[in-house]
């Protein structure tokens, strides 16, 4: 059984670590997959969006997701179990939601259940002390419903994912995270931009922070001279702005929510 491992913990500490030393030491054959611990600190709708973007690509095992600025507080632990088999573990703060309801949670139990956490849970680490236990007991066959109460998923929080608004000639799009290259991954899809008529070459301008900025939707960056502000569609059907030879997210100084318009009509 396969256990991938999604975080905001980074790598300059010792928090990754110490987590698969937990799971290691409960479920030593277990394989660790670490999809990304470089989710910004805090970002849950972005750690939401890359654990369901990456989801298809991983084996069906048990998907540990730690972004958690409120452990210690009210919010509850989980475990849950899609329609496909999968397993997810992790806080009841939106994190797990979107790649869960990919195929439908199929149950959900709250982490209550002592026999499957650290004997001392901290205030602050529930990764190490209560989701890495859970997640290395999923992985050698221990029932969910042993971890602890059943929950309606219909009762889990959700993230308000933002929608896109589309005009003529234009899209009001929603910046969704900046990657460490600097691209500026929005709420858009290819289709969106087709319904606004815009094509591979089309001249479009872009408004985010009160500034203008022009670009060209493009395939690849191999379509756009160096420096070149390019629309494109990114490689989990998003459609992102980046800058060929560049850095985009510091050339337009994007942060996640932002509002980006994408105008074009004739510029």
């Amino acid at each position: 059984m396969f256990v991938s491992f999604l975080s905001d913990f980074g790598l300059q500490d010792d928090f990754v670590g110490t987590c698969h030393g937990v799971i290691k030491r409960i479920a030593p054959q277990t394989q660790i997959i670490d999809v990304t611990h470089g989710i910004p600190a805090q970002q849950i709708l972005q750690g939401a969006l890359v654990l369901g973007s990456t989801l298809p690509y991983m084996p069906i095992g048990v998907h540990l997701a730690v972004v958690d600025p409120g452990v210690g507080g009210s919010r509850r632990a989980l475990a849950l179990l899609d329609e496909e088999g999968r397993f997810f573990v992790g806080p009841d703060n939106g994190l797990l939601i979107p790649a869960a309801d990919r195929a439908g949670i199929a149950v959900a139990h709250e982490l209550a259940n002592p026999e499957y956490a650290l004997e001392t849970i901290s205030r602050t680490f529930h990764g190490r002390d209560l989701f890495a236990p859970a997640a290395a007991h999923l992985s050698l066959g221990v029932a969910i419903e042993e971890l602890g109460p059943p929950l309606d998923p219909d009762a889990l929080v959700r993230l308000d994912l933002p929608q896109p608004e589309l005009g003529p000639d234009k899209i009001a799009a929603t910046v969704l995270y900046v990657d460490s290259f600097g691209n500026v991954a929005l709420n858009v899809t290819r289709e969106h931009i087709a319904e606004v008529g815009i094509v591979p070459g089309t001249q479009v301008e872009l408004e985010l922070g009160g500034e203008r900025f022009f670009a060209v939707a493009a395939r690849t960056f191999a379509d756009a001279r160096p420096g070149d502000i390019v629309l494109y569609e990114d490689s989990y059907r998003n459609m992102s702005v980046a800058i060929s030879n560049g850095n985009a997210g510091e050339m337009l100084r994007a942060r996640p929510g932002q509002s980006l318009r994408i105008n074009a009509g004739r510029l």
